[in-house]
């Protein structure tokens, strides 16, 4: 795989540095998770990955940190700037043991700035990114799209990006760097096409008025007759006059396209429209059309689907957990992916311990001290 050989660490967090570290396992990366001993792991994005439960609370816990970093190409840390400095594993601290580390460090804020020590979730970082400003339909609040724009599109793969760049770099130099990955940046510049359109009219009227944020009646979700969805797009005319004949509209009755001030009628006709059928009728309708019209499907509906099941996109694990494949797909090199189930905290300590080159009495003496936990997997009952 594309990435077989690079040897990660990944301090345990929640959602972006997880999913930072899944892409990689899933191209070929060894992840080492470095979980808290005494819990229960939330990270439901292992696949592919080890499990060592270790305390940074100790001096020994910092110190077989380092040891394991030595050894690696990868550090990916999830904390709020200050954090890793004080416990002694700072940029400083690990990269003048080993040049060579790429030291990602994943956050919400960033590792400057006002709000860089403060605590903080999705819907706080496309806020102050200048996004959730655009997210929500006319006369109401803002919204957010559940936690997929900063945590993962901004946070995780932005991250994940931000690796495979400094590790492509360190082919020319033979040296590392210190990845500042940060959820509100990552959440803005993959919004730059919207910043960079703002002079091109599409966006010259208020939140929910425009052509593609529920205003225009052809880019639109509109409810069937069995109380499911279909979902619009219909921007060009070629698609547009598809819509319309799929409806059974008559084109000369109706308004034009793009006459914003008749936008509201034509949402209401389309609605009306719509609701005459199920999500199943308008499917077949519109399957052989090239109108941009799509049914709104749930999970399960997703991964049934004929298309989906033609090409693969889902896979199933062992446990029978439902769950995307890896994309992109890579024509020599694709991902291979783990089927296995997720590991559990600790579980790889002894093993993965011993590949770094430590000995059975030293596990032995660091388990007793409280520094390593080594634990079995559990019964999946």
């Amino acid at each position: 795989m594309a990435l077989a050989g690079i040897r990660v660490i990944e301090l345990a967090g929640l959602a972006p540095a997880p999913l930072c570290g899944m892409i990689l396992a899933d191209f070929g990366a060894k992840v080492v998770r470095i979980d808290r001993t005494g819990t229960a792991t939330a990270d439901v994005l292992g696949r592919g990955k080890r499990s060592v439960a270790l305390n940074l609370k100790k001096p020994g816990g910092v110190e077989v940190l380092k040891q394991l970093c030595n050894q690696s190409d990868v550090l990916i840390e999830p904390f709020r700037r200050g954090v890793m400095e004080k416990l002694g594993l700072g940029p400083d601290d690990v990269l003048g043991q080993n040049p060579k580390l790429i030291y990602a460090r994943l956050t919400g804020f960033g590792q400057s700035g006002l709000y860089s020590k403060n605590a903080g979730h999705d819907i706080n970082y496309i806020a102050v990114s200048g996004l959730l400003s655009k997210f929500g339909r006319k006369g109401e609040n803002p919204y957010a799209p559940l936690n997929v724009v900063a945590d993962f599109a901004g946070g995780g793969v932005m991250c994940a990006m931000g690796i495979i760049l400094a590790l492509y770099e360190r082919i020319r130099s033979g040296k590392g760097q210190v990845i500042d990955a940060n959820m509100v940046e990552g959440a803005a510049y993959f919004s730059s096409w919207l910043w960079k359109s703002q002079q091109s009219g599409l966006w010259d009227r208020q939140r929910g008025e425009n052509l593609l944020d529920t205003g225009a009646p052809f880019y639109e979700t509109y409810k069937t007759s069995d109380g499911k969805y279909m979902a619009v797009g219909a921007l060009e005319p070629k698609f547009y006059d598809q819509l319309i004949e799929g409806l059974g509209l008559d084109s000369t009755k109706l308004p034009s396209q793009m006459s914003q001030s008749d936008w509201p009628e034509l949402k209401r006709i389309f609605t009306e429209a719509f609701a005459a059928k199920s999500q199943e009728q308008w499917t077949k309708i519109f399957d052989g059309a090239d109108a941009c019209v799509t049914p709104v499907l749930s999970f399960q509906e997703a991964f049934n689907h004929p298309h989906n099941q033609k090409k693969g996109s889902f896979i199933t694990d062992e446990e029978g957990q439902i769950s995307p494949r890896p994309a992109p797909l890579l024509s020599r090199t694709p991902a291979i992916i783990s089927l296995k189930r997720d590991p559990e905290v600790g579980e790889h300590t002894q093993l993965v311990l011993t590949e770094y080159g430590f000995t059975k009495g030293q596990i032995n003496k660091l388990q007793s001290d409280g520094v390593i936990e080594c634990n079995g997997p559990k019964s999946h009952l």
